[in-house]
């Protein structure tokens, strides 16, 4: 689901002078239970049990109590798994971005770094659990169009972070991490 969600658009508050739509360019795959790096690592808990929930939900936490990071929940109902949302393009709806941001400035890398991203769409704890194909404030749309992609380790962990698992738009100036170099 990884790879399939690279190019993805996020939109959020549709319909309203506040809407933002941005096309997903870098994300990171997490294994459930078989993965140390994961939140579902040790099983369900009142923080990962939306990850062993149905596909298509945003996984939503605090990370070091600074700034909110999103997933999408990808396994089966009842196996945890989810890919956190890394960074992303602003399609339309930069100003709101900017305002959210506090920042005047930013270009394609408005939404680089997962907190950027959730700052940037006004994700918040809020939204754990929504349903992203349901028409709620943040939904997800495939494109057709399919970029080329790169893999590499998932990185800002220490678990597990060799593993193949971060996927990025090849090239583009927006993913966060280490140089996006295939």
């Amino acid at each position: 689901m990884a790879r399939d969600l690279v190019g993805a658009v996020l939109i959020a508050d549709p319909g309203s002078p506040d809407e933002v739509r941005a096309r997903l360019v870098e994300v990171e795959a997490y294994l459930g239970e078989d993965d140390p790096a994961s939140h579902a690592h040790r099983g369900p808990t009142p923080r990962s049990s939306i990850m062993f929930g149905p596909p298509g939900h945003l996984y939503v936490y605090l990370s070091y109590g600074v700034h909110h990071c999103a997933n999408v929940v990808c396994g089966a109902e009842g196996t945890a798994a989810a890919v956190l949302l890394r960074a992303a393009i602003v399609d339309s709806g930069a100003a709101v971005v900017r305002e959210r941001r506090a920042t005047p400035a930013g270009g394609d890398r408005l939404l680089s770094g997962p907190g950027n991203l959730c700052r940037g769409l006004a994700i918040t704890a809020a939204d754990n659990g929504l349903d992203l194909c349901g028409g709620g404030r943040i939904r997800l749309e495939q494109s057709p169009d399919v970029p080329a992609l790169s893999v590499g380790p998932r990185v800002g962990i220490s678990r597990a972070a060799d593993l193949p698992l971060r996927f990025w738009w090849t090239g583009h100036p927006a993913v966060s991490g280490r140089p996006a170099t295939p």
